[in-house]
């Protein structure tokens, strides 16, 4: 078989690249190994999709070369996707800060790519793996599950290593390595952290217990959302964000009541209920079960009224930055991105070509930018994918 253009991978890069590049005109194959397109897509936000944020701006997103995710999402912004998702009359609301999901389900978003990839004329072959890539004068030859295919541009939207349950694999980062791409050391993002020895032992029978608002920080990044404790460690939406930028070894801290002044409360209650015991003081603000281990763990639990005013000034400092020593994360198999992969020197930051190797493309997570949580994911793989799919 002879098309213009091969997307490898049918995830949400690999279908808006082929949907903008059947538009076009080209003739276009999508082909990925999974039995079912866009299955990132259809667990994404519970089932809802949080389809993209409305306040995207590089600064949300990790690379080794900061500046490299610009041009791509300066083109192709939320607002471009939130008209085509008004276009199929997808009803969606804003969770918060920005944050998109459908009202109803993610499969209406699959539907959506894929309605608008049959009106280009795109088509899409899943359960059809890939097992040799050859570069050839005219292009590619490659050959997949279901025969040969000859095409002029290849394009690699094979996603990264993160929930291999669902079929990721490394595959895009050997085909980058092949062809002489140097692939950045990957590891996973927005990821619960796993504790172990005395730190697990500490706080493993807490699992379930949750904070609607931690601080969560490593060094000068932190984040401010909830946090839940796991029987392995630490998760929620405060714990995911950080540990894209957290490593074995890095102090990790968190302020138990961000929107508080800890000390000059417990000062207050001190007058106001001398004979309150710290534990039941501390429980009107935090969960129960967290404040009795906390003065199990760090403070001696008396009446209010036999603490000093420099001791109840210590114990808030305290609450403000509580050490947590994770020894590791859940790792891909719960993570929701892949950290690293290929690596941007070798592409072009407007066509995500490669530089090395012309028709060659490189988008969506198998590329080394990494969003927050909250859509930024997402927006990245529309933008890319777009970025290419006008040129390919």
């Amino acid at each position: 078989m002879k098309v213009d253009v091969l997307v490898i991978g049918a995830g949400a890069a690999g279908l808006m690249c082929a949907m903008v590049a059947g538009q076009r005109g080209r003739s276009v194959l999508v082909v990925d190994h999974a039995n079912k397109v866009g299955k990132k897509i259809l667990m994404s936000g519970g089932g809802r999709c949080n389809f993209t944020n409305m306040g995207v701006t590089p600064s949300y997103y990790l690379s080794a070369n900061p500046h490299f995710a610009k041009s791509a999402l300066a083109r192709y912004t939320p607002w471009d996707f939130i008209a085509m998702v008004e276009k199929h009359r997808i009803a969606y609301h804003e969770k918060e800060l920005g944050q998109l999901f459908c009202d109803e389900s993610s499969k209406l978003i699959v539907r959506m790519l894929l309605d608008e990839c049959a009106q280009a004329g795109v088509r899409i072959e899943a359960s059809c793996g890939v097992t040799r890539v050859q570069h050839t004068e005219e292009g590619f030859k490659v050959l997949t599950a279901r025969g040969e295919v000859h095409t002029q541009s290849l394009v690699v939207a094979t996603g990264g290593l993160s929930i291999p349950s669902m079929g990721a694999t490394g595959f895009g980062y050997e085909l980058a390595r092949q062809f002489g791409h140097n692939v950045l050391p990957t590891r996973a993002g927005l990821v619960p952290l796993t504790l172990s020895g005395k730190h697990q032992e500490r706080y493993q029978d807490l699992s379930g217990v949750a904070l609607p608002i931690v601080e969560a920080r490593v060094g000068k990044r932190g984040f401010r959302a909830g946090m839940l404790f796991t029987h392995r460690g630490v998760s929620g939406p405060a714990i995911l964000q950080i540990s894209s930028y957290w490593q074995p070894g890095d102090d990790l801290r968190i302020d138990l009541l961000p929107e508080a002044d800890a000390g000059a409360w417990l000062q207050e209650q001190r007058v106001a209920h001398p004979a309150a015991e710290l534990k039941n003081v501390l429980a009107d603000l935090l969960p129960r079960r967290l404040a009795q281990r906390l003065c199990e763990l760090w403070f001696e639990s008396r009446p209010m009224r036999q603490y000093r005013e420099a001791e109840l000034a210590q114990i808030g400092a305290q609450l403000h930055d509580w050490p947590i020593t994770a020894s590791g994360t859940e790792g891909y198999r719960t993570a929701e991105v892949t950290l690293g992969g290929v690596d941007t020197d070798g592409l072009s930051s407007s066509t995500l070509q490669s530089k090395l190797v012309p028709g060659l493309f490189f988008i969506g997570e198998v590329v080394d930018v990494t969003g927050w949580l909250g859509g930024y994911n997402f927006q990245w793989a529309w933008a890319s994918g777009h970025a290419a799919g006008e040129v390919v």
